[in-house]
């Protein structure tokens, strides 16, 4: 049923990467949650990092959104399935304002979803070498798109009080609302390494005290009321929120049939009988046990609400810690995340490694994207890993980064052969091979390729994919987490 979403909602943006966007939107959300409103956090495009600090700050899940991977028209349900019941929305952008998929004009572009959204614009710019020139960068963003409507500027990294007055007057005489000041502070920067920012799992303690710190800087520097009002300008966003269980069931009566998942959750040939007697079951509920902890980060709210909504039991484990998978597991998924940065201590956790190896080999189902991929290899730079797949993996100098668009090579517990979706690469790792005798995936655009591995229940890709734009892909799971094929 469509609704009218009456929330407050601010887009930030920036001119480019690096401006201070996660830095502003983190403290804003921390700011505005500490005066007792319920904010929802959301990111454009398909960073699994900056989420966590916005959860951080905000005690929501953090929310992505993804006009690429999901689609623009879903982009709308799904900010307002995440919104719902709240006071306050706000979006982080990806990378600048207009940048978006490579060769796709504005598609899964900040300024995309903030037409999509109807929602105001503030424009994070960094100051730091300039100052007159300001007024004709915001001139320039403002003017570019008509349709996105640009509300006012944060400027971060401003050196003193010359330097703010002067950029104050050049933006006065464009006609542009400063809504912040931020002077330089490193002391509350994250730490970054080959991926970006450090995830909150890694540094939980400091991560608390830098997101509190950055409440503090923004409290200071900004205008919260101003920028309040000019979220309240935000129009009805008129949509029908995104439901897991509508999903689901829509699913269920479309395409989401196939064949090709293992014959059960427990190993091929296991007797089907009452639902407490069936290997993976929990009270009629199939477990499927999720990865979790510092060295596996990379995950979507959504994924853990199709499951449950497939009427799954979600079970969170943690590889570092944990020496067998959770009780009665029937399916097994192993996202994305740092296990190049934990190899060692993956790879001394011996105890799981033989359970996850033994639970494949059974024809468990598996579902593992990037870090998965690796965790499952015979070794990762050098360290034995599970050793369900013939594959080495190791660090490279090479960053592999983008949109990919790919079909399923073979039928696996995800989804039959033929199966079309979009994806994220996102990753400074190889594997050799690339790809096992019967590929995951066959990438369509930009390149022509076949990767990952499907053998008896696992698929294992550097795709990650978000099975809200195809929901069959979490029924599909659960019922082969359930055995049933």
């Amino acid at each position: 049923m469509v609704t009218s979403l009456g929330i407050p909602r601010l887009v930030i943006a920036a001119p480019s990467s690096g401006s201070g966007k996660t830095t502003v939107t983190t403290g804003l959300m921390a700011a505005f949650a500490e005066r007792g409103l319920a904010v929802s956090p959301h990111k454009a495009g398909p960073d699994y990092i900056d989420p966590g600090y916005h959860a951080l700050a905000t005690g929501r899940p953090g929310r992505n959104l993804d006009a690429f991977m999901c689609g623009p028209d879903l982009v709308p349900a799904l900010f307002a399935h995440g919104a719902a019941g709240c006071d306050l929305a706000v979006v982080e952008g990806v990378m600048g304002l207009y940048d978006g998929a490579a060769g796709r004009g504005e598609l899964a572009s900040t300024a995309q979803v903030a037409k999509l959204l109807r929602a105001p614009v503030v424009l994070v710019v960094d100051a730091s070498s300039q100052s007159r020139s300001v007024a004709a960068l915001v001139h320039g963003f403002a003017s570019f798109d008509p349709q996105v409507r640009l509300g006012g500027v944060i400027l971060n990294k401003v050196g003193s009080d010359r330097h703010e007055v002067m950029l104050r007057e050049a933006l006065e005489e464009a006609g542009m609302p400063v809504l912040g000041v931020l002077r330089r502070a490193p002391q509350v920067a994250a730490p970054s390494r080959h991926l970006g920012l450090v995830p909150v799992a890694e540094r939980r303690a400091d991560a608390l005290a830098s997101v509190a710190a950055l409440a503090e800087q923004v409290r200071r520097g900004c205008d919260l009321d101003a920028l309040m009002a000019l979220a309240r300008t935000a129009p009805p966003l008129h949509c029908e929120p995104w439901s897991p269980s509508d999903a689901v069931a829509s699913a269920r009566a479309g395409t989401s049939t196939g064949t090709g998942g293992p014959a059960t959750a427990a190993g091929p040939g296991t007797a089907a009988g009452s639902a407490d007697a069936v290997p993976g079951l929990r009270g009629g509920r199939p477990v499927v046990a999720v990865a979790g902890g510092p060295a596996f980060t990379f995950s979507y709210a959504e994924h853990a609400e199709l499951l449950t909504a497939a009427g799954a039991e979600v079970v969170v484990f943690d590889p570092l810690r944990d020496e067998v998978l959770p009780e009665n597991t029937g399916g097994l998924v192993i996202g994305g995340g740092f296990p190049e940065v934990y190899a060692p201590e993956l790879s001394a956790n011996e105890a799981l490694r033989r359970s996850v190896a033994a639970f494949a080999a059974a024809g468990g189902p598996v579902a593992a994207e990037c870090a998965g991929l690796l965790y499952l290899g015979r070794s990762l730079d050098g360290k034995p890993m599970c050793g369900v797949l013939d594959a080495d993996a190791r660090m490279s100098e090479r960053l592999t980064l983008g949109y990919r668009e790919a079909v399923a090579v073979s039928d696996s517990a995800l989804a039959p052969a033929g199966t079309r979706l979009r994806g994220h690469e996102f990753h400074r790792t190889v594997i050799e091979p690339g790809a096992g005798a019967a590929p995951a995936w066959g990438f369509t655009h930009p390149e022509r390729r076949v990767e990952g591995f499907v053998q008896q229940g696992v698929h294992a890709s550097y795709l990650h994919t978000h099975w809200a734009a195809e929901p069959s892909v979490a029924r599909r799971f659960a019922r082969a987490a359930a055995g049933r094929p």
